[in-house]
């Protein structure tokens, strides 16, 4: 299908056209059965340009995007992908293929609305890492102090895991149960029904400020953390302090008991277990990933906020170094020893096939799987496609090549 392309985020989605051709690896050499774990891990689950207002719609002259997202549609890995690449100039291209509705074959909405899942992490941690420059938050002063009493089980206490331990994944706190999407996503959760699972699990990690490991669980704690210092509601903070602010018009905390998306948005789907035909999973309650996966938003709109942080508008460039300042993470474990991603506090740096490191994060829920990044000179991606759980056994990869070739675009 060809691209949908638009001057900016807006209700009225134009028309255009683009091509293009593959790229190679994102730094994969197999690819195994593991990527189903990686998916699983993953989750809902994982400094030089100006704002551009009304960018202005560009088609870049050696186009490999939408070839990429066409064969991601070819290859079953969803019904549907959308995208928008901005580049280092501000100039916006928004990409669709495939079908928002295997029925009725109606077209993907360019720049559709979408659950961005994990992505979510970027901003929660955003709104810990403002608390820091405001000097209400230390990143090295125990959890203890702003939740005092809430963090205890068997093999972890909040008087040893500090504020950029649970940023940085490296807290050893163990994950709380996901259900089937036919259970959560029909139940409101409360965050403290999240913690509540997750600590009747014993923690098996090294101590505090060890290895990556990459549980939503610090995102619930780090929210609250933010309700109990702000007092305010975490839907609220990132709204007035992140959303505004940075003039994302297009990414809304869903309210309480809210399953709808706005319109225009893009449709999600799993496959059938048995007849492998797609199920819409559009309408659910998020609340069970509440700060680590509920935000709901457009892939231009992620992209704006990638801009907005990396220039300095949303924390200080010493905070965003901080922000930065990553581990190794291997997002498959041992299965997957050739991929390989840097965690930094709420954020993902991924090296790059043409060179360079990209940072921005991931996200995956029942319906949709997004990847986004920013590069140095401030070409930000965001890719989506409308499934979470592909059919196809290396459809996580290939989202990742299609991720890569975008961001390699531009070079």
């Amino acid at each position: 299908m060809s691209p949908q392309q638009t001057d900016g985020p807006g209700p009225d989605k134009g028309t255009a056209t683009a091509t293009a051709t593959p790229r190679k690896r994102f730094g994969v050499g197999r690819r195994r059965a593991a990527t189903v774990a990686l998916v699983a891990l993953v989750g809902f689950a994982s400094i030089g340009i100006q704002y551009a207002d009304a960018a202005q719609a560009h088609r870049p002259k050696k186009d490999t995007i939408q070839a990429s997202l066409d064969a991601l549609v070819k290859a079953g890995v969803a019904p549907g992908a959308l995208a928008s690449v901005r580049d280092s100039k501000g100039r916006v291209t928004n990409y669709t293929a495939g079908v928002n509705d295997p029925r009725t074959k109606a077209k993907v909405p360019t720049d559709g609305y979408v659950r961005v899942a994990s992505s979510t992490k970027m901003y929660t941690a955003v709104a810990v890492l403002q608390l820091v420059d405001e000097g209400k938050v230390k990143l090295d002063e125990p959890i203890e102090t702003y939740l005092p009493g809430l963090v205890r089980g068997e093999g972890f206490d909040g008087r040893t895991i500090t504020v950029r331990h649970l940023l940085g994944m490296t807290s050893g706190l163990p994950e709380y149960d996901l259900p089937d999407v036919s259970e959560w996503g029909n139940r409101y959760y409360d965050p403290r029904d999240m913690l509540d699972s997750a600590f009747s699990h014993p923690a098996h990690a090294p101590a505090p400020g060890g290895q990556v490991q990459y549980r939503n669980t610090n995102y619930i704690v780090a929210g609250l953390l933010v309700q109990r210092v702000t007092g305010r509601p975490l839907g609220e903070v990132i709204t007035n302090k992140i959303l505004k602010p940075a003039r994302l018009h297009e990414t809304y905390w869903p309210g309480v008991g809210e399953k709808t998306i706005r319109q225009p948005y893009a449709k999600g789907y799993l496959p059938d277990p048995e007849t492998t035909k797609w199920v819409d999973t559009t309408q659910v309650d998020p609340s069970i990933a509440w700060a680590a996966g509920q935000l709901v938003s457009t892939p231009s709109d992620v992209n704006k906020f990638l801009v907005a942080l990396q220039n300095g508008k949303l924390i200080t460039p010493p905070t965003l170094a901080e922000m930065r300042d990553s581990k190794v993470f291997l997002p498959g474990g041992e299965a997957l020893p050739d991929l390989v991603w840097h965690y930094g506090l709420g954020t993902t740096g991924f090296d790059l096939s043409c060179g360079g490191r990209a940072w921005g994060h991931g996200g995956d829920i029942d319906g949709y799987s997004s990847r986004t990044a920013i590069t140095a000179d401030g070409r930000a991606v965001t890719i989506v496609v409308t499934a979470e759980s592909s059919p196809v056994p290396d459809g996580v990869f290939q989202v990742l090549d299609a991720f890569d070739a975008a961001l390699c675009a531009g070079r």
